[in-house]
């Protein structure tokens, strides 16, 4: 018989790892195979569960919601183009800011450990026992949260000390002043108190726009880590750091190779959430597809159409100044625009996710 209920242990339990992951003198998450292969932490039965959740899914005529991270293919300031440009000419500030921003928001991710999702049985007229999102609380979202931010109370770190190894190893240790994340990188709360989901609780809707925002914050960084990896990749731009910067560039893949537990798990949660019905503040019932649909639109409109045009805005606030200050700055910044106007340049190739994990050798 098919296991369809995991325990919070279960759902913890690591590989036997041949080899540590550390870097640095870091100790970070996950580790080595015997056949070198890197595996994400806590994926043991986590991947095998989320496999058997799918399958039941598609057994019941759903799917995984059909979205990926080419939803957000557009402009991105800066593109390839204009980062290599920036580091060939000692203008780094830019790239170390992301690679810190990036881990601190990690960093943040890690409250997920702490969260306790609201229970939807009474909302859901179905038994969610042997799904996904009755495991929400028993083990996933603290799990998801543990690969975000490590576990720095015994010395683990998780994707926000890989960012920051992998910026260590091609820039050196603090080359630039500490910098911040903003305060919010999902959408904001609307100004109305309008709700999107009226039919049912609001704090069902919050939760449920949470994950949402939370796969597009997903899907945003996948578009990252890849331009993150070609930059490593590209001869020159790291003079006398050139094995580094191809380990930095190893170790944003498996940060990628751990995120796709998370993007495969939250669109099944969602997935399995278009397929079941609610009930409703009024005593009846409606189609899980018909909220998540309509609010799912309603983000992907503000992330494809609303959203970038104004964070590419606040970049160029930042560093067109910074160009500026360089001795050669009106000539860099000419350049720089111009980069910007070559439609080639807004969405370098990206790697496609890795399938599986690429063999490695321990270290």
């Amino acid at each position: 018989m098919t296991q369809l209920v995991f325990s919070e242990a279960e759902l913890f339990t690591e590989h036997d790892y041949a080899g540590a992951h550390e870097v640095m003198g870091r100790k970070l998450h996950g580790g080595f195979l015997a056949d070198g292969s890197y595996a994400p932490p806590r994926s043991l039965i986590r991947s095998k569960a989320i496999e058997t959740w799918t399958e039941a899914l598609r057994e019941r005529g759903g799917h995984l919601l059909d979205a990926d991270s080419s939803l957000l293919v557009g402009i991105r300031v800066p593109n390839l183009a204009q980062h290599q440009l920036l580091l060939r000419n000692g203008l780094g500030q830019t790239f170390w800011n992301q690679l810190t921003t990036t881990g601190k928001i990690e960093a943040r991710g890690r409250a997920l450990a702490e969260m306790a999702f609201p229970d939807l049985a009474p909302v859901i007229a179905s038994n969610i026992s042997e799904m996904g999102i009755g495991h929400l609380n028993t083990g996933l979202l603290s799990a998801h949260g543990l690969d975000e931010g490590g576990i720095p109370e015994e010395g683990i770190g998780g994707h926000d000390a890989m960012w920051f190894a992998a910026r260590d190893l091609v820039f050196g240790l603090d080359v630039f002043d500490d910098v911040e994340p903003p305060e919010r990188i999902g959408r904001p709360e609307a100004e109305s108190d309008e709700p999107v989901m009226p039919e049912i609780q609001r704090p069902i809707e919050t939760y449920l726009s949470f994950l949402m925002n939370l796969l597009i914050i997903e899907f945003r960084a996948e578009i990252g880590f890849a331009m993150t990896q070609e930059i490593f990749r590209t001869d020159g731009l790291f003079p006398g750091r050139e094995a580094e910067a191809a380990e930095a560039a190893e170790i944003i893949e498996r940060i990628r190779i751990d995120e796709l537990v998370h993007v495969l798990s939250l669109r099944l949660y969602l997935g399995e959430l278009r397929g079941l019905d609610f009930n409703t503040v009024d005593g009846v019932t409606i189609a899980g597809s018909i909220l998540i649909d309509r609010m799912w639109d309603d983000l992907v409109r503000w992330a494809t159409i609303e959203q970038p045009p104004l964070a590419a805005r606040q970049q160029l606030d930042l560093i067109e100044p910074r160009i500026l200050a360089h001795p050669d700055g009106d000539r860099l910044l000419g350049e720089f625009r111009e980069l910007a106007e070559d439609p080639t340049a807004q969405s370098p190739q990206r790697n496609p996710p890795p399938s599986a994990p690429p063999p490695e050798r321990p270290r």
